[in-house]
């Protein structure tokens, strides 16, 4: 083994046509602060718990499925997807391995995201 890991997730970075509207969004689900760096071009949204989310101007976002994406849990799945889809999410599929099961949706840009019960 060579060394010993000493990185933590900091932040999980989108790219996306407007940072400041998609902060915004993700601050509200979240109950996050938005924190300006570069106010129009890159934004971070600063979370009581987790890592922090960045969010910042590009022309044109990475085309295709994405190849990473954000999980969360919660205790009552149905109302957590009843409160996103009502604050502009689109929930687009539901999946299950067994009993553990867990809801996909999609943020105003197309960012996807998951949500399940908390494991346990």
């Amino acid at each position: 083994m060579v060394g010993s890991a000493n990185l933590t997730v900091e932040m999980v970075t989108f790219d996306c046509t407007e940072p400041d509207r998609l902060a915004d969004w993700w601050s509200t689900v979240l109950d996050g602060t938005v924190v300006p760096l570069v106010p129009g071009e890159f934004l971070m949204v600063a979370c009581a718990a987790g890592p922090r989310l960045g969010f910042q101007r590009v022309d044109d976002p990475t085309p295709g499925k994405a190849r990473i994406h954000l999980d969360f849990e919660t205790a009552d799945v149905e109302a957590e997807i009843a409160r996103l889809v009502e604050l502009g999410a689109a929930e687009t599929g539901r999946h299950s391995f067994g009993d553990y099961g867990w809801v996909v949706l999609e943020d105003p840009d197309g960012n996807v995201f998951c949500v399940a019960p908390v494991m346990g």
